[in-house]
């Protein structure tokens, strides 16, 4: 796949099945936007309503998560998760624990860690992004997106 990411073919989108999910990663990031995506924010959007009230923008997650996993020939790699699903599972978990941030990184970790490798059928929606694919990246892959249908035994033929 990252060969199909190079040139003649460039490819951009993708679906992936880990062969087995290591761990989830969260680590610190900063807790406010960039100040240049600030400033785009605040720009007069030219399809604005005079009465209407200026969108606000929604608040950063302070934190980044990444899947560290095997692929069929065993290498190891470390992607980051930039799906929007699971932002807002951060900040539903951090609503349930009155504020806690501690508490919320850690119900994030059982779902994606406990739950989802227990119960679901994972596989991760790829992408790239256009600073890491023009510059040729040695993996410009992200995950964009993670989807876990049930898990679902394969009964025995014979037994």
């Amino acid at each position: 796949m990252i060969e199909d990411s190079k040139a003649p073919k460039n490819l951009s989108l993708a679906t992936f099945k880990p062969t087995k999910i290591r761990r989830l990663i969260i680590e610190k990031d900063e807790a406010d936007w960039k100040p240049i995506w600030k400033a785009l924010q605040d720009q007069i959007d030219l399809f604005h309503e005079p009465n209407e009230e200026a969108k606000e923008m929604f608040p950063k997650v302070p934190w980044k998560f990444k899947y560290e996993f095997e692929d069929d020939e065993g290498r190891v790699s470390k992607l980051m998760i930039e799906d929007w699903e699971i932002g807002q599972l951060y900040w539903n978990c951090l609503r349930d624990a009155n504020g806690n941030p501690e508490i919320a990184k850690e119900k994030v970790r059982m779902k994606y860690e406990t739950d989802f490798l227990a119960n679901k059928d994972i596989y991760f929606f790829m992408g790239t992004t256009k600073e890491w694919h023009m510059r040729r990246a040695k993996n410009p892959f992200v995950i964009i997106g993670v989807f876990y249908p049930k898990l679902e035994i394969q009964i025995s033929l014979f037994g």
